[in-house]
């Protein structure tokens, strides 16, 4: 058995914690053991569960694979992903989705799989998969080929409700989409189109349709505080990204179309008030929508290009950056990276320093941060919104026992399906 000496939890208290194979088997003080490492002065903190990434896989490899995708989470601190259903095929039918099981074979951390909701899906088939949840469900989406109309989006309710599995839901009205931004051509005209009144108002609507079919209602990636606001008044669990906490619309002078996604960025006001929210603790989750897209694909027009930013390397080295600097507690970082989201999506041995739990582990520094760095990160995709940001990064990741990330390079995995 193997021993973390002396480590800091999130909630400050200084304790070994013992692994025997793939968990955890005690923690406490002076345990015996060999020594794997001497935490003094660091923290150990339950490896982040990010329950919203875009690998790629099957369709568009030229951006991400789930082998380049999970290494890149492994060197962030990730050691569950779940993967969305947009892909090419979606991941509408029980056939699709086991091909993309077998892209997901490959990856070094654990993962699920989100089946979608379009037209074409086959509720029978997809159900009788491990599947993670429903998500990212578009509701009154314009943009791409996921969005669905209210009729389908209420069955979808009902059917996930009755087969007792989590709807996220990706909620804009694209009704109320300021058309006239189109004839604009800058970089903030996206966030000028995509307003956040289309945020607020479709995260009420879909929390009402959830609520009368019983369903549990997740919100992904809320972009402004009255999404949150919304979302908690009707019972719903929300998420955050990392580009919505520590971004602006102030920052896209700089971004120009890689700051890009979909909702877009909001106001500076709007980006503190919604990482008031996040510290005090009304945002459940952080998730990435790690939706890495090419330098070229990028490097369009404000209407050409593609929506969507890397995150997954960066999420929790931002997290623990702004925790070292008192922006919020080290508990809250604990919660909504990985206790929150083992909750929500139901995962008991996830998500927790604890005896008897997954040995999921991340070992920080929480005095040593780095610049953030495009090309120092381990996905296909080579840029980063968070260029010149400060970010913690691990000294160690574990997942199941396994070291796949010593600080330096990212070792061979065996990630599984946490549905399985």
């Amino acid at each position: 058995m193997q021993v973390i000496r002396n480590a800091t939890l999130a909630d400050g208290r200084v304790r070994d914690v013992r692994v025997d194979g793939e968990r955890v088997d005690a923690v406490g003080e002076d345990l015996d053991g060999e020594t794997l490492v001497d935490a003094t002065g660091k923290r150990l903190l339950p490896g982040m569960i990010d329950v919203h990434v875009h690998f790629r896989q099957p369709g568009f490899s030229h951006k991400e694979t789930w082998a380049s995708g999970s290494r890149s989470a492994a060197a962030g601190g990730v050691t569950t992903v779940v993967d969305q259903p947009n892909t090419d095929p979606p991941t509408v039918t029980g056939a699709a989705f086991d091909e993309k099981a077998a892209f997901a074979a490959e990856s070094v951390v654990d993962w699920g799989i989100n089946g979608g909701v379009t037209a074409d899906w086959d509720p029978e088939s997809l159900f009788d998969r491990p599947l993670f949840a429903l998500g990212e469900v578009f509701l009154a989406d314009s943009t791409g080929e996921m969005g669905i109309e209210a009729d389908l989006f209420e069955a979808a309710c009902e059917r996930a409700a009755d087969e007792d599995v989590v709807v996220t839901v990706h909620a804009e009205d694209a009704d109320l989409f300021a058309d006239a931004a189109r004839d604009r051509d800058d970089a903030d005209a996206w966030s000028a189109y995509r307003t956040p009144e289309a945020e607020e108002t479709a995260v009420e609507r879909a929390v009402a349709v959830g609520n009368d079919a019983d369903a549990t209602i997740h919100i992904a990636h809320t972009s402004t505080p009255e999404g949150v606001d919304a979302a908690k008044a009707g019972g719903a669990t929300c998420e955050a990204t990392p580009h919505h906490l520590f971004l602006s619309r102030e920052d896209l002078d700089d971004l120009g179309t890689f700051g890009r996604m979909n909702p877009p960025l909001r106001s500076e006001a709007r980006r503190e008030a919604l990482f008031e929210r996040l510290a005090d603790g009304r945002v459940d989750v952080v998730a990435t929508d790690h939706a890495p897209h090419t330098r070229e694909e990028k490097d369009a027009s404000v209407w050409d290009a593609p929506s969507g930013v890397p995150g997954v390397e960066t999420a929790l080295p931002l997290l623990v950056q702004a925790a070292s600097e008192g922006r919020l507690s080290f508990e809250r970082v604990r919660d909504v990276t990985a206790a929150n989201p083992a909750a929500v999506f139901g995962l008991p041995r996830k998500g927790r320093v604890e005896a008897g739990a997954d040995a999921d582990l991340v070992l920080v520094d929480p005095d040593h941060s780095t610049e953030i760095r495009g090309d120092r990160l381990h996905s296909a995709c080579d840029w980063t919104p968070f260029e010149g940001l400060g970010g913690v990064f691990p000294e160690l990741t574990m997942v199941r026992g396994t070291v796949v990330w010593d600080g330096e390079s990212v070792a061979d995995g065996d990630g599984e399906n946490v549905r399985a």
